[in-house]
């Protein structure tokens, strides 16, 4: 009885390897957020997983998707842009596959990123840092084009990652929770927002509302993007989004901030961003849940300086840099 307690408890239970083990991440309450007492606000920590982040879920599906395909064989050489989580993701379960992996990158990502890449085995190569992931996209997009022995999964395009989401972020929520008023996330590759979207709107239809957090144009935010910078991953559909809300660094940094000071909750820089829109949108309401996605935890971004800082200086931190 103790056992089938535990296995019914998020990220509990047996597996057959690290990779089964992804999903199944924890919905918490952030009572210290809600504006109103009929208001509840939840986190969904995909920090838990495997490799620290939400996109575990998205590198799994883009390679049994391929794999499925018949497009992977063992030892292929698969490239793919990213700005750090999915290359990690990617490096974890290709090293257990039997893939050879390149990531192209920005080069000023945090030292934690790279390190952890050269750990799972990567071969990085960097792309320039001003660009940030758009940069990236752009460079792996030409380096794939010149070598067809490579395969890419393109996150951005790949049908695969919103199906992540569809069929495994989302069906979480809605075994957790009877009602849902808003979901909110970060746009990044769209992934997320798609997936989770398009499969609480087939749950709730217009009773729950699918909210985007955006960078203010010409701001940046780490981990998530402005579609004013002229790239919209070809797996965004904007019709799915009810709202966009634009987030300065400034206030995405101090709601990481207060997410470890009032809740001990240790995000990423791109949940603090997302934090705030989910409260904007909470107090909006008079009742209901709120829920909102933790991309991923703390710990690659130590080296930022972001969570010890005195609050008052950190208006002057340039996204740039740590991006």
């Amino acid at each position: 009885m103790a056992l089938e307690r535990l296995c019914n408890k998020p990220c509990a239970g047996r597996f057959s390897d690290l990779v089964a083990a992804i999903g199944n991440t924890p919905l918490v309450e952030l009572p210290t957020l809600s504006p109103k007492e009929g208001v509840r606000i939840w986190a969904k920590l995909e920090g838990t997983n495997p490799t620290g982040s939400v996109k575990d879920r998205v590198a799994r599906a883009l390679i049994e998707d391929a794999e499925e395909r018949g497009a992977l064989a063992r030892g292929q050489r698969i490239i793919e842009p990213t700005s750090g989580n999915t290359g990690i993701a990617l490096a974890m379960i290709c090293a257990r596959k039997g893939y050879e992996l390149t990531v192209v990158m920005p080069e000023n990502v945090t030292a934690e990123r790279r390190q952890l890449l050269q750990m799972y085995g990567a071969k990085v190569i960097f792309s320039e840092g001003a660009k940030g992931s758009n940069g990236a996209v752009e460079k792996a997009l030409e380096l794939a084009a010149q070598d067809s022995s490579w395969y890419m999964p393109y996150q951005y395009g790949n049908k695969a990652n919103p199906a992540a989401h569809y069929n495994g972020t989302a069906v979480e929520i809605l075994e957790a929770l009877e009602e849902v008023s808003a979901f909110v996330a970060g746009l990044g590759t769209g992934g997320t927002l798609m997936g989770c979207g398009r499969r609480l709107k087939e749950a709730f239809g217009e009773a729950v509302k699918i909210v985007a957090a955006e960078p203010m144009p010409g701001e940046p935010v780490q981990g998530l993007r402005s579609l004013d910078e002229g790239f919209i991953p070809p797996i965004i559909d904007l019709s799915l989004l009810d709202r966009k809300i634009f987030v300065r660094n400034a206030d995405a940094i101090r709601f990481t901030r207060r997410l470890l000071e009032r809740e001990g909750l240790f995000a990423g820089p791109s949940s603090g961003a997302v934090a705030r829109v989910a409260v904007r949108i909470a107090e909006e309401l008079d009742e209901g849940n709120v829920v909102f996605l933790v991309a991923d935890g703390g710990w690659k971004y130590l080296s930022s300086g972001i969570y010890t800082r005195p609050l008052e200086e950190l208006s002057d931190i340039d996204a740039t840099v740590w991006w």
